[in-house]
């Protein structure tokens, strides 16, 4: 686990306190959770979502996105958007991946969902061993944290939904490559289709097998 975080104080309102004591004092702290979700697509974008949980509106059967059932993931969406006191979603599309590596564009999509919440968050709870540059609050890194922390379980549902749905609208764009089957993922039936057909722009032309293809169609991309 890593963490960056205001300096600690002593506690007692003197000139050092921890900002993050003295907002307790007055309210509750606003935590932030923080996931993503399609690092490992070759099409479409990474979906990254941030929450901060109403303590009087608790949400029953949250848990990592990837523990539950599509059904059940589409069931709690709206009870995460609604009862939730702050919520955000962010896209990091195919040539902004492309033009920072997946990593980059990870992090980036993360330091926008934080900035997009309103109210602001005190401090984040980031699922992974990474933090992104230019936080607009404290935060820590938590490896595992979509399976502890319920902050991140409902961050990880709503990137997770919000993504899925997009795939099915490019779907219809491009049914050729059957993203509503396999989402964009490296399954044989997508690398076959790739294959088939070549890239469309919504490939991400960083990852190996689309590069290869484009390479075997002469650099050009399928539109239709």
């Amino acid at each position: 686990m890593s963490r960056r975080r205001p300096p600690a104080g002593n506690g007692g309102g003197g000139l050092f306190e921890d900002p993050l004591v003295a907002i307790a004092r007055a309210r509750p702290l606003r935590i932030a959770g923080v996931d993503e979700a399609g690092r490992g697509p070759l099409a479409g974008p990474v979906s990254v979502a941030a929450v901060i949980l109403d303590p009087d509106r608790p949400i029953d059967g949250l848990n990592d996105s990837k523990k539950l059932t599509e059904a059940r993931r589409e069931a709690l969406y709206p009870l995460i958007v609604e009862r939730a006191l702050a919520w955000r979603i962010e896209f990091v599309e195919a040539d902004e991946i492309d033009a920072l590596n997946i990593l980059q564009a990870t992090l980036t999509g993360m330091r926008r969902a934080l900035a997009g919440l309103s109210p602001a968050a005190d401090s984040a709870r980031i699922d992974g061993n990474r933090l992104p540059t230019g936080l607009p609050c404290a935060a820590e890194a938590i490896i595992g944290g979509d399976a502890i922390e319920p902050a991140i379980m409902a961050a990880s549902i709503l990137a997770k939904v919000a993504r899925d749905r997009r795939m099915l609208e490019l779907h219809l764009r491009y049914p050729q490559y059957g993203f509503d089957r396999h989402k964009g993922y490296p399954s044989p039936a997508h690398l076959a289709a790739l294959s088939a057909h070549g890239p469309c722009p919504q490939h991400r032309r960083s990852y190996a097998p689309v590069r290869d293809a484009l390479l075997r169609y002469g650099g050009t991309v399928s539109t239709s």
